[in-house]
This record gives C-alpha cells, structure tokens and sequence, in this order.
C-alpha cells in the first residue's frame, strides 16, 4: 500500500510539473492552430464567424497571381541568405576562435550587438545609409554603378539589400553557435594532426568540419525556418513593392487579414506557408543528417 501511495504522489507531482507547460501550450499555440485551420475553411472577417466554404480558399489560392509571386519571393530570399549567412558565420567564428582575451571578446560583442537591436532600429539604421540623397553608402553604390540607386525602390536591388541586412542583423547568434562547436573540438585532434604534418585547410577539412557538421546542419535549418517566416525587414523597408518584387507570404498574410478584413483566405495562406515551413525544413534536416553519416 505504501508503495501504491508513493507511485500516486510521484504521478501527482508530475502532473503537477506538466500542468501549466500544457495550460500555456494549448493557450498560445494549439488553440490558435486550431482556429487558424478551422477559418480556413469559411468565409470569415477577422474577428467574427463566417460562413462554411470547404476548399474553396485554397482553390482561390492556387489561382492567386499573388500568391505564387510571393512564394518565388520567399524561395529567392532563402536562397539570399541560407547558405551565404550559414558560411559567413563559420568564417567568422573561426577567425574569432583564434583570437584571446578581450580581443575575443570585443569582436564577440561587435558581431553580436546587432542582433540585440530591434528590427525597428536595424531597419531605420539602414534606410538612413542607403537614402537615395544622404545615405553614406550611396557614394560605394554609385563606384560601382557609375550612379546612386535607390535601392528599396529599385526592383533588381530591393530584395539582395533586404538579404544583406537581415544577414548583417541576425549573424551574430549563428557566430556563437559555431564558436560553441569550435571550442568543443579537442585540442589533441589538432596536436595529432600538426604532428603528421596537415596544413591548416587539411585540419579544416579533415578534423573541423566533420567535428562542426551538427552544428551547421542546426544552422542551416534555423536560417531556413527563420527566413521563410520573412515579414518585418520588407513590411518596414519595402512594404513588398517595387511592384511586388519584395512581397512575401505573410506580408500576404498581413494584407488580406488586417487590410482587406478577409480571416478565412489568409488563414489559408498562413496554413500553407506553414506546411512549406514544415516540410521543406524536416526534408532539409534529413539530407543534412545523410550528408554528416557520410563524412
């Protein structure tokens, strides 16, 4: 009986424990799954209910000039940023994994202090440089260009500038990542391999990066996830113009529910975006684990 009575007290407290992860859970995402998934079945206004409409959302969707433009813009933005953000940060952990003393310590607060600021300030930051009249980076433009260009209203300039900001932003967090892979690497392997006589791109290429592949498949699948959901860099740079040129899913999102009172069309949209989110990502992380077995 008394062990009965521990078995139940251990289970109480566990529940205990569980409860308010499972109360705050449900609350802030299964709830607003739920509801995301149910409206984007009606017809219905932001707030309010609507009429049950079955598919015909998606089939709206999949008639949306819109919608695939967005979903290409979305696509070339990952392709802007993934893999060039993924390798910039190894480059620079690597160069900073070298350094010692506050000379490490004031590059690490460099590269990570913008990525304490708010996407307000990055963005007002960076519009001021690149103004078309008074930016300071418009004279490096106009070297290479033979003139300013004003690059948020530029269609061919708007999206890569948006990539160079995000990366600059964000690319601190994937330093310190690497930096914590670099420093779990034993010094030994790197004596071993001197004493055989490696260089240090043998060393790179044959201890380093096998040691530093889980940490790049982590990275590379953060930077996936995070640039698809890509919304405040371009609502407040570009609004998704020029001529749609920056116009992403979930400024689409944003648009159809909070501009045109249209709930249950972008419910559709955000459910989508999150299926590509989903799958695109597990397929990434899958091919990624394949490729670090085989080295």
């Amino acid at each position: 009986m008394a062990m009965i009575r521990d078995r139940r007290r251990h289970k109480l407290v566990a529940y205990s424990l569980i409860l308010p992860f499972v109360a705050i859970f449900s609350l802030v995402f299964a709830y607003p799954t739920f509801e995301v998934i149910r409206m984007s079945f009606t017809n219905a206004p932001l707030i309010g209910e609507g009429e049950w409409v079955g598919w015909a959302n998606y089939r709206e969707l999949l008639t949306d000039r819109l919608f695939y433009t967005s979903l290409k813009n979305n696509g070339y933005f990952v392709l802007l940023t993934v893999i060039p953000t993924t390798a910039l940060a190894l480059l620079i952990a690597t160069l900073v994994n070298r350094l010692s003393g506050r000379m490490q310590a004031l590059a690490l607060v460099l590269f990570f202090m913008p990525y304490v600021l708010p996407v307000s300030v990055v963005t007002q930051i960076w519009a001021w440089m690149l103004d078309f009249q008074f930016g300071i980076l418009q004279p490096a433009i106009a070297f290479f260009t033979g003139k300013p260009v004003p690059v948020f209203k530029n269609p061919n300039w708007v999206m890569p500038t948006i990539a160079v900001v995000t990366i600059w932003w964000t690319n601190g967090f994937n330093v310190l990542l690497f930096l914590a892979g670099l420093r779990n690497i034993p010094s030994e392997l790197y004596e071993a391999s001197a004493l055989d006589g490696a260089t240090k791109w043998q060393q790179f290429k044959r201890v380093t990066w096998p040691l530093l592949w889980p940490v790049t498949a982590l990275v590379l699948t953060l930077q996936l996830i995070l640039q698809l959901k890509l919304f405040d860099q371009v609502y407040l740079l570009s609004e998704g113009g020029p001529f749609n040129s920056s116009y992403v899913l979930l400024l689409m999102v944003y648009r159809e529910a909070f501009q045109l009172n249209n709930g249950g069309y972008a419910s559709a949209v955000a459910l989508v975006l999150f299926l590509v989110i989903m799958v695109v990502s597990v397929l990434q992380f899958q091919l990624l684990r394949i490729g670090g077995k085989n080295k």
